[in-house]
């Protein structure tokens, strides 16, 4: 049916559903009216780069005006704006963060009745063997094993989940991408990590355990693997959007 899906039996037993971090709720809202539309959503690490978009689509789209008004200002957690059909949404950074956000935002979108949503993860990362200013689309997430898994431990069971993306929606955006020269765009795997410093083999943190030789010989097997860029993100928004029934992408911009 298109429908975004919650797998939470628990839900119906709720007599309203505060979406706590998103300022939102089902009784305080009316979540149909307010997103019924949506076709589109797109995040973010950084609130203001979410503005920004937000604001670009609005150009984009012809809509009246550039001005637009964060949804969950009474939260200081994430930010959200919509510009039409497309909702563009902060989710902060790491793991933990984007997972928090997601599942209010599938919650928000389910209560809202949404139909047929594409989800696109947009951000930066640092690139692998790819040129500076190379745009990435995910096919794959993978973890610092280079498996295509999201694990998380629930109630001390480890549980693994698939971080297959949409194959067809990766195509359709390199497709697009050949009408703008200006940034080089490949589909490769994105390896998420949980830590900036020493999970992604940089020697400038505050601790670091190996050598650059033990570095350059982890990022070659990472390659060699398939992974053409990293961050912190891309196995949690691949295993919950693709649970949910959501098509999603993860896309992102290699700045250095």
């Amino acid at each position: 049916s298109g429908l975004v899906l919650v797998k939470n039996p628990h839900l119906d037993l709720m007599e309203e559903d505060v979406l706590y971090h998103l300022d939102l709720g089902t009784k305080t809202h009316n979540l149909p009216a307010m997103f019924g539309d949506i076709k589109f959503v797109c995040v973010g690490g950084s609130q203001n780069r979410m503005r920004a978009f937000a604001q670009f689509m609005r150009r984009e789209l012809g809509l009246a005006g550039e001005d637009v008004a964060d949804i969950c200002a009474g939260s200081d957690r994430y930010a959200m704006y919509r510009a039409g059909p497309v909702l563009s949404i902060s989710h902060g950074m790491g793991i933990p963060s984007i997972s928090i956000m997601l599942h209010e935002l599938i919650k928000l979108l389910h209560h809202a009745k949404c139909r047929d949503v594409t989800i696109i993860r947009i951000g930066t990362s640092g690139g692998l063997g790819i040129e500076a200013g190379s745009v990435v689309i995910t096919d794959t997430a993978v973890d610092s094993s280079f498996q295509p898994r999201f694990e998380q431990v629930v109630l001390g069971d480890v549980v693994v989940r698939s971080t297959e993306l949409d194959k067809s929606l990766a195509e359709e955006l390199l497709a697009c991408s050949r009408d703008i020269p200006d940034f080089p765009t490949l589909i490769g795997h994105t390896m998420c990590t949980y830590d900036f410093y020493e999970g992604q083999g940089r020697l400038d943190g505050a601790l670091c355990s190996f050598s650059s030789e033990k570095k350059l010989a982890y990022l070659r097997r990472a390659y060699d693997a398939g992974v053409r860029n990293i961050e912190m993100e891309s196995t949690a928004f691949a295993a919950l959007c693709g649970l949910c029934g959501l098509k999603g992408k993860s896309c992102h911009f290699h700045l250095l």
